[in-house]
């Protein structure tokens, strides 16, 4: 794929670079259907459709053909028809490892040099055509870390202990739309985010401060907005499972609930939206499991971990396995080949990794390192995804866990008009200063 054209201004001085695997080579047409003199009296209303078909790099570089395609970004017609037939592109975006560490000495150095505002830049990767493309986040106010992903829109939540703000952002035209704060006053929470054709489910759960120094993982608050005029500002709230550990900070949405990963032992937690509860439900081989993360992929809740059993004749491996629609029962869908394996191991080393999916991909990475595998579960096929060529260091290096990468499943959308629902709420936009 070509690269975004860096001389397009795209809204709110949002820039793309982009790289691919591969060089493609350039042909001349000869075909007489592609003749300027038959597309030149296209009418409008057939080349609106044609372009609400294109990829996000695409349409962004056709903007600089002439002023009316460049306005269609603001065009309200042109953004219904692109809302009712433009096809789903299922993306990834990553952003560069920030771990507790590098967030405890920035916060206590207290610099103000806005040096955190090199973390506001994200790595888009297309698996269909193993592309990277690099998109930066200029609005986001300092302090704020990316927390969740749904609907063509990014979470970002407030890194201070306290109430949480959170953002939504749609990257592609810089909107910015800020929800109120909680209620209750947390360290780093799990964050879920839903965002359907005409609502909005927000999940903050764990990490309750108790005191000053110490939280515990006591209750859920949830924001919940639709277009029929019910809303809830965390008026909802729940109460964890008792001695739950929620490590991962982040929850998965499928089949109207959110999942997430408990630890020691392993287990599945389960929160039904509608019923505002949770349940556990028991990890497979639960005893054997490393690393393990969930993933939504082609809408159903999928388990990704290692096995490694000691003790037996079993070969150690890489595992997916599916929840059934009872959920209870996990079946075994996929195990990586033996080979492959072994070679994922040597370069793992036992630092784990971690995992997202989005549509018919899972994508795999290996923790403190550039090394990301990239799995089809429709083509039942394997293979190595490119470094990004943005990331530069490619491992730790000065307390920066510069070449890795955590992601989201992300939807590229230029218009989310679910939205316009939190302008009904008439909050202030808060200015955070870092």
């Amino acid at each position: 794929m070509e690269a975004f054209n860096a001389a397009i201004p795209l809204p709110s001085s949002y820039t793309f670079a982009t790289s691919t695997s591969s060089t493609s080579s350039t042909n001349t047409i000869t075909n007489p259907w592609m003749d300027s003199r038959i597309w030149s009296k296209l009418p409008q209303r057939l080349l609106d459709r044609v372009i609400a078909f294109l990829p996000p790099p695409a349409f962004f570089r056709a903007r600089c053909v002439c002023r009316r395609w460049y306005a269609l970004l603001f065009s309200n017609s042109f953004l219904e028809l692109y809302i009712q037939i433009s096809p789903r592109h299922h993306w990834f975006l990553f952003f560069k490892h920030k771990s507790l560490k590098s967030y405890i000495y920035r916060n206590n150095s207290s610099s103000g040099n806005g040096q955190s505002r090199t973390n506001f830049e994200g790595y888009l990767f297309d698996p269909h055509d193993i592309a990277w493309y690099r998109i930066s986040f200029a609005l986001i106010p300092p302090g704020f870390s990316p927390a969740a992903s749904s609907g063509g829109l990014i979470c970002w939540v407030s890194d201070e202990a306290g109430t949480k703000s959170l953002i939504l952002c749609n990257p592609l035209v810089g909107s910015l739309s800020q929800l109120p704060p909680t209620l209750r006053p947390r360290l780093f929470p799990s964050i879920g985010l839903a965002v359907g054709p005409s609502s909005i489910d927000v999940a903050v759960a764990g990490d309750d401060l108790i005191s000053p120094f110490a939280v515990k993982n006591l209750s859920t608050e949830c924001f919940h907005i639709d277009a029929g005029g019910f809303y809830s500002l965390w008026g909802t709230t729940s109460s964890l499972p008792r001695l739950c550990s929620l490590e991962s900070g982040q929850m998965i949405y499928a089949g109207d609930k959110f999942y997430c990963m408990n630890y020691s032992p392993f287990s599945v937690l389960a929160y039904d939206i509608a019923a505002n509860n949770w349940r556990n439900i028991q990890a497979p081989m639960r005893r054997f499991l490393r690393s393990p993360s969930l993933v939504e992929s082609t809408g159903k809740l999928i388990l990704v971990a290692a096995v490694e059993k000691s003790k037996l004749n079993v070969p150690k491996s890489l595992r997916l396995w599916g929840l059934q629609s009872c959920g209870t029962t996990w079946v075994e869908i996929e195990r990586m080949p033996q080979q492959l394996y072994i070679q994922f191991s040597e370069l793992e080393a036992g630092r784990g990794f971690n995992c997202v999916g989005h549509g018919e991909f899972i994508a795999i990475m290996i923790r403190g390192s550039d090394k990301s595998l990239l799995f089809d579960i429709c083509r039942k096929s394997w293979q190595w995804i490119p470094p990004c060529p943005y990331v530069h260091g490619g491992g730790v290096s000065s307390g920066d866990d510069s070449g890795e990468l955590h992601g989201f499943a992300y939807e590229p959308r230029l218009a989310v008009p679910v939205t316009a629902l939190l302008d009904q709420l008439t909050l202030p936009f808060q200015s955070f200063n870092g």
